[in-house]
C-alpha cells in the first residue's frame, strides 16, 4: 500500500508542478488545469530519454526530482490562482483516489491489477525489469513505447518502489490527473456539479473498465487526447494572445508519442486538422468573456481585451514554434517508431479478439453500461438487456443535444475531438480487429462524457440558479436529466472498478525463493487449468521465475520435457523437487528473460 500510494503522490506532484511551470514559460500566468497532463507528458519524455544512462533509472529519478523542486520554487509567489486551484482540485483528486482504491478495498489487498482479465502486465513487468537492469528486451527491440515503463523504473531506483507498486501507482495517477485535467472545461460550474463532472470524465465507464484491466497505456492516451482538445480550446478562449499558445498542445503530443507511439497521432492529427479548418472558416470575432473569474477580459493570459480568435489564431509563427518543439521532442524516438509499425497489433490477423469475447458496442462509450465487465453483451450478465437499451437511448439523446449545443456555441475544439475519435473508431472497426476497435472506444470515452456533461450541466445549473427564463417543463427536465445521468454513469463506473480483479504482488514468496534455487533450470511448473486459463496465470508465473528456462503446463499433463532438472507443482501450496535423472535431449523450455506471452501485449 505504501509503495503504491507513494508512487501516486510522486507522479502527481511532479506532473502538477512541472506542467504548471511549463505553462508559465509559455506565457500563462494563472493556474491551468492542463498542467497535470502537460507535466506527465514531460516526465514520460524525460524518463525515457535518461533511463538508459549509467545508473539505469537513477539519473531519471534525480532529474525529475530536480525539475520538480525547481518548478515548485518558480511557482512560489509567482503562480496566480494557486489557492483557488487547491480548493477546486482537492475534492476531485481525493474522489478519484478513493474510486481508484475501490478494487484494492474489495479484494482486500494490493497487487497486480486485472490479472484474470488481461495477462499483459506480466510483459510490462518483464520489460521494466530488464530496463532496470540495463538489459535489452523484445519490447525494447520492437520499438514498443516504454515511456511509462521508464517512469516506473525511475520510481524503483529513486524511491525504492517495487515494479508492481510502480505500475499500480502510475495507473491510479493517470486517472487522478485525467479528472483534474477535465476541470479545464468545468471551471464555471458550481462546486458539486464541477467535481462530479470532472470525475465522470476522468473515470468514464470505459476508462474505468480499462483501469480494471491494468491497461495504463490506453488510459494515458485517453488523458492526452482529452488534454490536447482542451489545450486547443484554451487557444480559443484564454491563450489567444500568447506567442507560444500552441506549445502546450505540442508538449502533449510529445508525451503521447512516448506513451503510445505513432498511433497516438491517429487521434491528435485529425483533431488539430478539423479544429484548424473550423478556425479558418469562421469569421474573426472578439473573444467573449466567460462567467468564471479565470477568463475575465483583463486576464494576464490575454494579449488584450480585443484579442481575436479565428483565422488570426492560426498565425504561422506560433504554429511554427510549436512544430519545432514537437519535432525536437520526438526526433530521438523516430527510429523506434519505424520499428514499431511492424508490431503485431497492426496486423489484422494478429491479436484478433485478444481477451475479448467479440466486438464491443460503441454505445459503451456513452457511459451508461450496467455491467462490471464491459466485454459482456447486453443481457449476458445479471442486468436484463432492456436496461442497457434504455440507458443507451437516454445517453444518446443527451449526446445529440450536447453536440448541437457545442456546434451552436462554436466549441470547435471539443467538436473536432469527438469527430476525430469517431473517425478513429470507424477505421479500427473496418480495417482493424475487435481488440483495436475496443481501444478506440475507450480512448474516445472521456470526450464523449465531456460532450454530454459540459452542455447539460451548464444549462441545468443556469436553470437551477434561475439565470434563464424558460417554461417550467424545461426548467425542471434538464436538471433532472443531468442528475440522473450523473448518478447512472457514476454507478456504472464504480461497478466496473469494484469488479476489477487484483492479483497478488507476487503469486507467493515461495516462488521467489525457488527462483534463487533453480537458477537457470530447466524447470517445469505444473499448475491447475483454472489458474493457467481462467486466471491468465501463465505469464505471471513466468514473471516470478524469470532468469531461467521454464516450461509451464497444466497438472493434467505432468509429463517431463527433456532436460528438466526441477519440478514446481501447485497443490495445497507450491512444492519443489529435483529430478534425479533428467530425460536426455535439448530442453524446449524458453528463457524467461526473452519469453513473451502467446499473443504479447497488444497495446
Amino acid at each position: 500500500m505504501i509503495g503504491t500510494y507513494g508512487a501516486v503522490v510522486a507522479i502527481c506532484v511532479s506532473s502538477l508542478a512541472i506542467g504548471q511551470a511549463a505553462i508559465g514559460l509559455c506565457g500563462g500566468r494563472r493556474w491551468s488545469w492542463l498542467a497535470p497532463a502537460i507535466g506527465l507528458a514531460l516526465v514520460l519524455a524525460l524518463c525515457w530519454a535518461t533511463v538508459r544512462l549509467p545508473g539505469d533509472g537513477v539519473v531519471s529519478a534525480v532529474l525529475v526530482l530536480a525539475l520538480t523542486v525547481g518548478a515548485l520554487m518558480r511557482l512560489r509567489g509567482r503562480g496566480e490562482g494557486l489557492g483557488e486551484a487547491f480548493r477546486v482540485g482537492a475534492p476531485v483528486a481525493v474522489g478519484a483516489l478513493l474510486a481508484c482504491s475501490l478494487p484494492f478495498a474489495v479484494e482486500g489487498h494490493f497487487g497486480i491489477l486485472g490479472t484474470s482479465f488481461n495477462p499483459d502486465m506480466s510483459q510490462h513487468l518483464l520489460a521494466a525489469d530488464r530496463l532496470a537492469a540495463g538489459n535489452s528486451s523484445q519490447l525494447l527491440n520492437q520499438g514498443y513505447p516504454l515511456g511509462p515503463h521508464a517512469v516506473v523504473v525511475a520510481l524503483n531506483k529513486g524511491l525504492g518502489i517495487g515494479l508492481v507498486q510502480g505500475f499500480s501507482g502510475l495507473t491510479i495517477a493517470v486517472a487522478i490527473l485525467a479528472s483534474l485535467t477535465a476541470l479545464t472545461a468545468f471551471r464555471e460550474l458550481p462546486a458539486i456539479p464541477r467535481t462530479a463532472a470532472a470525475l465522470l470524465v476522468g473515470l468514464a465507464y470505459m476508462v474505468a473498465s480499462y483501469f480494471a484491466q491494468g491497461a495504463f497505456k490506453e488510459t494515458t492516451q485517453a488523458l492526452f487526447l482529452l488534454a490536447f482538445v482542451l489545450a486547443l480550446r484554451e487557444v480559443d478562449q484564454r491563450w489567444s494572445g500568447l506567442t507560444l499558445r500552441f506549445v502546450p498542445a505540442a508538449l502533449l503530443a510529445v508525451g503521447a508519442i512516448y506513451a503510445y507511439s505513432f498511433p497516438s497521432l491517429v487521434w491528435l492529427g485529425p483533431t488539430f486538422a478539423l479544429w484548424a479548418i473550423a478556425a479558418t472558416a469562421r469569421p474573426a470575432r472578439p473573444s467573449a468573456p466567460a462567467a468564471g473569474g479565470d477568463d475575465r477580459e483583463d486576464s494576464p493570459d490575454r494579449e488584450s481585451p480585443r484579442s481575436e480568435t479565428g483565422p488570426a489564431g492560426l498565425a504561422l509563427r506560433p504554429l511554427g514554434l510549436a512544430l519545432v518543439v514537437f519535432v525536437v521532442g520526438v526526433l530521438p524516438e523516430l527510429g523506434r517508431m519505424l520499428d514499431f509499425k511492424r508490431f503485431e497489433t497492426f496486423d489484422p490477423n494478429g491479436p484478433g479478439l485478444g481477451n475479448l469475447f467479440g466486438q464491443i458496442s460503441p454505445f459503451a462509450a456513452l457511459g451508461i453500461w450496467p455491467s462490471g465487465d464491459f466485454r459482456l453483451a447486453p443481457g449476458d450478465g445479471a442486468v436484463p438487456a432492456v436496461v442497457y437499451y434504455l440507458g443507451i437511448a437516454f445517453a444518446l439523446a443527451l449526446f445529440a443535444y450536447g453536440l448541437l449545443w457545442l456546434w451552436r456555441r462554436r466549441e470547435s475544439a471539443i467538436f473536432a475531438g469527438v469527430v476525430a475519435a469517431a473517425l478513429a473508431y470507424a477505421v479500427a472497426r473496418v480495417a482493424g480487429t475487435p481488440y483495436t476497435a475496443a481501444k478506440a472506444i475507450e480512448i474516445a470515452a472521456p470526450l464523449v462524457a465531456l460532450a454530454v456533461l459540459l452542455p447539460l450541466l451548464t444549462v441545468a445549473c443556469r436553470f437551477a440558479l434561475g439565470r434563464r427564463e424558460e417554461s417550467d417543463r424545461r426548467r425542471f427536465a434538464l436538471p433532472l436529466a443531468a442528475a440522473f445521468f450523473v448518478a447512472a454513469a457514476g454507478a456504472c463506473s464504480l461497478l466496473a472498478l469494484a469488479n476489477a480483479p487484483v492479483g497478488p504482488t507476487s503469486y507467493t514468496s515461495t516462488l521467489s525463493e525457488y527462483r534463487k534455487l533453480v537458477g537457470a533450470g530447466p524447470t517445469l511448473v505444473l499448475a491447475s487449468p483454472q489458474l493457467l486459463e481462467e486466471e491468465h496465470g501463465e505469464p505471471f508465473l513466468a514473471w516470478e521465475l524469470r532468469g531461467g528456462r521454464v516450461c509451464i503446463k497444466s497438472t493434467d499433463d505432468p509429463s517431463l520435457p527433456p532436460g528438466t532438472r526441477y519440478v514446481i507443482r501447485k497443490e495445497a501450496g507450491w512444492t519443489l523437487r529435483q529430478v534425479s535423472h533428467p530425460l536426455p535431449g535439448k530442453s524446449p523450455c524458453p528463457q524467461i528473460a526473452e519469453r513473451q506471452a502467446r499473443q504479447g501485449p497488444a497495446r
